[in-house]
């Protein structure tokens, strides 16, 4: 499926045979531009980027790359292609066709679905906005660049579903998504790691890692939906989140590699006076960001959860390829639970305990990423290799709430957790010292000292490219 980009807004969706909504949309269009321009990165919106640009939704080749101004990126809506006959793949709908329009019964809540997922798409790029002073590269200063704009087109396709499918509500709702700002007192964002600073590089890499990957297992259990104009928006969503992920795994294993060469060339694990971050400093930080990112998947037992699932709106991560009914009525699965003192295993209706079902495929995931950095340590013989701490460890909610769980996974009294927290969590004193290192980097092909080059540059482009171009004085 082709992009229309002789239009005002770019779509696949033949959004001019549609006079209504096309006029709802073009009248959002510079109230959208208005925010990114006061919440969008702060001093480069006249710089010029290389960034890539959607112009088909054909894996074999959807993008092109080219130099361009961000607030002239072409902001459009997309949707994967669609299949044919497909068929709803779970819940009590089960082999019924998708929906092409929202059935009445589930519309607040499918709305509430669509409302979460969209604000979490200028969150980011509002907590992220004056990042690009301290850039570590220029390499770098592009690639949060390109996850800034695509965030940006990621709320347009949680807008268009809401303007298409929801009427005066959803109207209401998309300018809502640019009223809430993160961090707000009066006003803020709906998911609490949204309000959350990104200060420094090292929290921009671990949120792109651990909070994206969030969302990436968000997307895809909304990707399996029985709505189909919601499944097909976020089938290709995904694909433009991989790179988003990569910036954060590949970020992190940088400034891994970058700390390994250090410690081994200066034969100590004392790094920061040669411009380097200790292997238990990052620690700290992969510690705070993934505890944070579980919270997101909510409680471990959710009537919510079941009602989504048993209504067809929301299944499991790769639910077509799970081998059991897609129904859940009668299944269980294993929950963890604070019990005297102690974690213990219960075994729970599957149906309620969908959101453990999903943080669990998300820490396998982490897990994944885990093994390839720890390589790294290994190969260079300079430390210990990092972990991440138990699932119970700083929870804020669910099962863990109100729970102090030490990274090893023991119940502690407050007391003794809150005389360990300055090992286990990033204190102002690290914050201090990590935002002195960001320094910005700007000559084409050098980096930052805490951190080391990449192995390839941007679309077969030498490293050494001018990525950003016109930077402000």
């Amino acid at each position: 499926m082709s992009i229309n980009y002789d239009e005002r807004i770019p779509n696949n969706v033949s959004l001019s045979s549609d006079r209504r909504l096309q006029r709802a949309l073009e009248n959002w269009q510079p109230r959208f531009l208005s925010w990114w321009n006061e919440m969008g990165p702060a001093g480069f919106q006249t710089s010029d980027v290389y960034l890539r640009t959607a112009t088909s939704v054909d894996a074999k080749g959807w993008a092109t790359f080219d130099y361009l101004k961000m607030p002239d990126y072409r902001w459009g809506i997309f949707l994967a292609e669609p299949e044919p006959d497909r068929k709803i793949a779970f819940g009590e709908h089960k082999g019924e066709p998708v929906w092409q329009e929202v059935p009445g019964e589930h519309r607040g809540v499918l709305r509430r679905l669509i409302v979460t997922q969209g604000d979490t798409e200028p969150a980011s790029v509002e907590q992220q906005r004056h990042l690009g002073r301290t850039c570590p590269s220029l390499y770098d200063l592009r690639n949060l660049f390109q996850v800034n704009v695509e965030e940006g087109r990621h709320l347009w396709a949680m807008v268009y579903l809401l303007q298409a499918f929801f009427g005066r509500d959803g109207r209401e709702e998309a300018e809502a998504l640019l009223e809430r700002r993160s961090g707000s007192a009066d006003n803020p964002r709906i998911l609490g790691a949204f309000n959350e600073r990104t200060p420094d590089w090292l929290s921009f890499f671990m949120f792109a890692h651990f909070t994206d990957r969030d969302g990436k297992f968000q997307l895809a259990s909304l990707a399996e939906s029985g709505f189909d104009p919601l499944s097909r928006t976020c089938r290709f969503m995904l694909t433009e989140e991989a790179h988003h992920l990569f910036v954060g795994e590949t970020g992190i294993g940088r400034i891994i590699a970058r700390t390994c060469e250090l410690m081994k060339r200066h034969r100590t694990d004392r790094v920061a006076e040669y411009g380097g971050i200790g292997l238990d400093l990052i620690q700290k930080y992969l510690n705070f960001h993934f505890s944070v990112s579980l919270d997101l998947f909510g409680s471990e037992l959710s009537t919510n959860a079941a009602n989504y699932f048993s209504s067809g709106l929301k299944g499991r991560f790769k639910e077509t390829e799970r081998d059991d009914d897609h129904r859940l009525t009668d299944a269980s699965y294993r929950v963890f639970k604070s019990r005297d003192g102690k974690i213990v295993e219960s075994d729970q209706p599957a149906l309620t305990a969908l959101n453990e079902n999903l943080r669990d495929a998300y820490i396998a995931d982490c897990e994944r990423a885990l093994v390839r950095w720890n390589k790294t340590i290994e190969e260079s013989g300079a430390g210990l290799p990092l972990t991440l701490p138990h699932r119970g460890f700083h929870r804020a909610i669910g099962e863990f709430n109100g729970v102090f769980v030490s990274p090893a996974g023991k119940i502690i009294s407050e007391p003794e957790w809150r005389s360990h927290e300055h090992e286990w969590l990033p204190n102002q004193a690290d914050r201090e010292f990590v935002g002195s290192l960001m320094e910005p980097v700007t000559e084409p092909g050098k980096f930052a000292s805490w951190i080391a080059p990449p192995p390839r540059g941007i679309n077969h482009q030498p490293i050494e490219q001018d990525y950003v171009r016109n930077l402000p004085v």
